[in-house]
């Protein structure tokens, strides 16, 4: 029902603003739209909801001339997805998500957490470091009005706190599309796995040819944002790029408090992980080693 390079303003007319009229639905998921904030901020309670999130955005200019270079826009770019998807079908991300693929696979992971499973959330906590490491580390932080400000919500007022942001029962309840999402490290695992191969005898939800398309890298070099943490797919990381040892359509996501997930089409290895507490300075060594821990035992298994 969606044409990729079709300027998402043909479904969207408001998003033509402010020079936004060329932007296709390729240049948003791979980030390269120029859109991942707005002047002056998104306070929490707005950044909770996506409808209010699209309606911000839609006036808002670039930060850069669309399509010329590329940067993370983790707390938006999914709100702009989702307003497409429900100015075309009538839907939201988070009810096709549910009915077609949460639901029917039975997936222990939630864009809209049920008032009856919130018993089982566990609170993200806080990273901890030494007085010395905190004082290095905020010294030498960009300013709110960056780039890297900017996409991380620190140019709000008050400036975004990411782990009571995480906490805020609204969130979760809403399923915010770009950084909402609740489960286990079972149910990253297996989305992925119902994604490319099925799971637990249903056919897989994505057809071969959507696999490789989405797999294909996009945005390599530099990310104005995250810097050499970058490298995109279409709507996904290029996880053949961050682990050498996965094949080069490897795809997937990670997530600030350090949750990791990715499928390997090639390789055949879903891998889904969660973890509570932050990381200081949102760094997260062990992925290096889980994943190569994970695929090692997994090809000797093969062998």
């Amino acid at each position: 029902m969606l044409a990729l390079d079709e300027p998402v303003a043909r479904h969207w007319p408001e998003f033509a603003a402010a020079g936004k009229d060329t932007i296709t639905l390729r240049d948003v998921l791979t980030h390269r739209s120029g859109v991942l904030g707005v002047d002056g901020g998104l306070p929490a309670g707005e950044l909770a909801d996506d409808a209010v999130i699209a309606r911000r955005l839609a006036g808002q200019r670039p930060y850069w001339r669309p399509g010329t270079a590329y940067g993370y826009g983790g707390f938006v770019t999914f709100a702009m997805v989702n307003e497409v998807i429900r100015r075309v079908t009538g839907r939201s991300l988070q009810q096709v998500y549910d009915e077609r693929i949460r639901a029917p696979y039975g997936l222990d992971l939630y864009l809209g957490l049920p008032e009856a499973e919130e018993e089982r959330f566990l609170p993200i906590q806080r990273w901890t470091a030494t007085p010395e490491q905190e004082a290095a580390f905020w010294a030498n932080l960009p300013g709110r009005d960056s780039i890297l400000g900017i996409g991380y919500g620190l140019n709000s007022t008050p400036p975004l706190d990411q782990v009571a942001f995480a906490n805020t029962r609204a969130v979760r309840a809403g399923g915010q599309a770009s950084a909402g999402g609740v489960g286990s490290a079972r149910g990253l695992a297996g989305l992925y796995a119902a994604a490319v191969w099925g799971l637990d005898g249903r056919a897989p939800f994505l057809k071969p040819d959507t696999v490789a398309e989405f797999a294909q890298l996009h945005s390599v070099g530099a990310d104005l944002v995250r810097g050499d943490q970058g490298n995109y797919a279409l709507g996904f990381q290029a996880k053949g790029l961050r682990y050498p040892f996965l094949s080069a359509n490897a795809f997937g996501h990670d997530g600030s408090a350090g949750s990791e997930a990715f499928a390997d089409p090639r390789g055949g290895l879903a891998f889904g992980y969660t973890r509570r507490r932050f990381g200081f300075a949102w760094s997260y060594p062990e992925h290096d080693l889980l994943a190569a821990a994970v695929h090692r035992a997994a090809c000797e298994d093969v062998r």
